[in-house]
């Protein structure tokens, strides 16, 4: 693979790239074929990358004053922003996604470098009033060692708002990507070393999620872990995490809300009703996948968006059309058991698999699904493809009963031009993040990320992010 500059068959351990002796096929979702190997680590491998990240938190890296931990991240931004073109490459290759949409995950990357390497000397502590004769007060001190498990669909981002977090803070990090996905995590790792970063500070070590990542999940040498994917394997990485008494930061799926009210602003909403949905082929947790519309003008926001899904093409990822393919095949016949499932609902309109598209790749025409109601499966399930579902409703009550009617609270939007009724849904609705009159609002490392619900509970991003890979201690000293 042209586009490789390091060998992928190979573990980060230690500040040392070790062969590893079985491998996994990496396959290009655009054409299905073969592109890479990488390592399938064991329990063994993650045991040497857990003492690795041990021995650097008690070393090097452990003893490194702030202002300079945070220069090393600065760093590592700037790497990665002068190489953002040849990531964004491999990252569309490897996962598929459209190649803008892959340059925006690398460049969200750097960003979220540059954003913890100037927030890292900046996490202070407070005094507390008290009882005469005492003064108290607080420190943020790192958990130790941290373990960072990291889904397929946004591997740059992801590594971004965890692994970049945890470093400002001092820990020393053992990153497992996602099997499907890790060419741009060894990659990030080469550039870490570049950049300076201590030996032991990052560890990589690549595999199956149920050998690599479960040996990771319930490792006693971990003091805390990341995780993002799905509900399931939350559930057994937070099991597995509670045998060692292990916090745990959870983003899991989604089923998330767009509101539009009667008097939206259409033109300035049509364009995010739809991105939200397709972004990545809809392998998005924070996805728009539900599209709640005031009655009134529900027929005309269905027929616009329908015009809008007629004009969409599906192709290979280096094309960077407006959708990519899936991840894998597995993921296609997921999504089709999903429309199965579904087809008592009208199709409001489908994009287009272009003719030129490998056939061994994994292409899926969008699909806007029409007058869906409320409790129908796919408006309640995570379907993680690209697949809107209408809904109607009639009035705010109305708006927020649906809205909240899911086992998710991740992100939610309303659009409207009533400043009180967005003030209303702000707090009405049930979601760790909620946009007014957008949807994202542009994908800000500094806006605290996270769910309520099913949706998982911790935050990413900004300040919150260091709050969590850190521990508070309380420091009360008696002086008569």
């Amino acid at each position: 693979m042209k586009d490789l500059w390091f060998d992928p068959a190979q573990y980060l351990i230690g500040g040392h790239w070790i062969d590893a002796r079985d491998r996994l096929a990496v396959d290009d979702p655009s054409s299905g074929a073969t592109i890479a190997e990488i390592g399938r680590g064991t329990a063994a491998d993650v045991d040497a990358a857990v003492a690795a990240a041990a021995a650097a938190r008690n070393g090097e890296w452990g003893r490194l004053p702030a202002v300079d931990r945070g220069r090393i991240l600065t760093r590592i931004g700037q790497l990665v922003r002068d190489r953002a073109e040849v990531l964004a490459r491999l990252e569309s290759m490897d996962v598929g996604k459209p190649l803008t949409q892959a340059r925006a995950d690398a460049l969200a990357l750097a960003r979220y470098m540059e954003f913890y390497g100037g927030a890292a000397d900046k996490i202070m502590g407070e005094t507390i009033p008290y009882q005469d004769g005492y003064t108290v007060w607080t420190l943020r001190e790192p958990h130790g060692v941290t373990g960072h498990i990291v889904p397929w669909n946004y591997p740059m981002q992801i590594i971004g708002r965890s692994v970049g977090a945890a470093l400002a803070m001092g820990n020393a990090c053992v990153l497992k990507p996602a099997e499907e996905a890790s060419l741009t995590a060894l990659a990030f790792g080469r550039i870490a070393a570049e950049a300076g970063l201590p030996a032991g500070a990052l560890n990589i070590v690549t595999g199956l999620g149920e050998e690599a990542g479960a040996a990771l999940a319930a490792h006693p040498g971990v003091h805390h872990l990341s995780f993002t994917g799905s509900v399931a394997v939350g559930q057994a990485i937070q099991s597995a995490a509670a045998r060692n008494v292990v916090p745990v930061t959870l983003e899991l799926g989604g089923k998330s809300p767009q509101l539009v009210f009667a008097d939206a602003d259409l033109d300035r909403a049509l364009p995010f009703l739809v991105n939200a949905g397709i972004q990545n082929a809809g392998q998005t947790c924070s996805a728009a996948s539900r599209i709640l519309v005031q009655r009134i003008r529900h027929d005309e926001v269905l027929e616009r968006m329908a015009a809008v899904y007629a004009r969409l093409r599906v192709g290979p990822a280096l094309d960077d059309l407006a959708v990519g393919p899936l991840i894998s095949a597995r993921q296609k016949q997921i999504v089709e058991g999903f429309l199965a499932r579904g087809g008592d609902l009208e199709v409001a309109a489908k994009g287009q698999i272009v003719t030129h598209a490998p056939p061994g790749g994994h292409y899926l025409a969008p699909r806007l699904l029409a007058r869906a109601a409320p409790d129908h499966p796919l408006a309640q399930e995570e379907i993680f493809g690209p697949v809107q579902v209408v809904i109607p409703f009639d009035d705010d009550d109305h708006a927020i009963a649906i809205a909240n009617g899911t086992d998710y609270g991740l992100v939610a939007a309303c659009w409207t031009e009533n400043g009180s009724r967005a003030l209303r849904m702000s707090r009405a609705l049930r979601a760790g993040q909620v946009f007014l009159n957008n949807y994202g609002a542009a994908g800000g490392v500094e806006l605290p990320f996270g769910g309520v619900g099913k949706s998982g509970h911790g935050r990413e991003k900004g300040f919150e992010a260091l709050y969590g890979f850190s521990v508070l201690k309380t420091v009360a000293a008696h002086h008569g």
